[in-house]
């Protein structure tokens, strides 16, 4: 009487097993909800956050080095004027102390001056045709490059004017181009005084 059937053992197995797997599924519905839902947007917000923190950071990197860059381009002048400078302070040299130009030139003049010049032509005609065409010619040349010399230098000195506002010209390049300008001043007035015969006039014949 006390023993229980093969149906009522099964029955009681059955009923424990059913309330062990209604134990453990609240306890596996749990663990999706806390650790994989969750999870996988917490990761890639991180990762967002991170990315937008470094890309600011990067953009202003670059934004500084080419400022950085910009700011140094501005403040040099460049090799062009300093270029200039010594173009014209040499110009100036050669308009004082003469050129090969000057001198095929005056030998040119000599050479038409014989040719065209009769023996029977006066003395002051021959020594006007032979010599002082000569020297007018290399005055002349020295005059050109004097010139040129003159206007290289003031071209240097008021191109920062034309460039960018507020950059500094370099002292030597300011010292050159005026030691140019002068050069090419001089050289220019002591072309003029010998071509128009006031500075080393021809000799008197009469």
């Amino acid at each position: 009487m006390g023993t229980k059937t093969d149906d009522e053992a099964g029955a009681d197995t059955g009923t424990e097993a059913k309330s062990d797997e209604e134990t453990v599924e609240p306890s596996k519905s749990e663990e999706p909800a806390g650790t994989g839902a969750g999870t996988q947007p917490e990761a890639e917000a991180q990762d967002a956050a991170v990315t937008g923190a470094a890309s600011p950071e990067a953009v202003a990197q670059d934004g500084d080095e080419h400022a950085e860059e910009t700011a140094g381009a501005a403040k040099t002048p460049g090799a062009g004027q300093g270029a200039g400078a010594v173009v014209s302070a040499g110009l100036g040299v050669v308009s004082l102390t003469g050129s090969w130009v000057g001198t095929v030139a005056a030998a040119r003049e000599t050479l038409i001056g014989q040719l065209e010049t009769s023996s029977s032509a006066s003395v002051a005609k021959q020594v006007q045709e032979v010599y002082g065409d000569a020297w007018q010619a290399t005055a002349l040349v020295g005059g050109l490059f004097a010139l040129a010399a003159l206007i290289v230098g003031v071209f240097v000195l008021a191109r920062p004017a034309f460039g960018v506002p507020g950059a500094p010209q370099p002292t030597w390049i300011k010292s050159v181009a005026w030691a140019g300008v002068v050069l090419g001043v001089v050289g220019l007035l002591l072309s003029v005084l010998k071509y128009t015969d006031v500075l080393l006039g021809l000799p008197s014949t009469g």
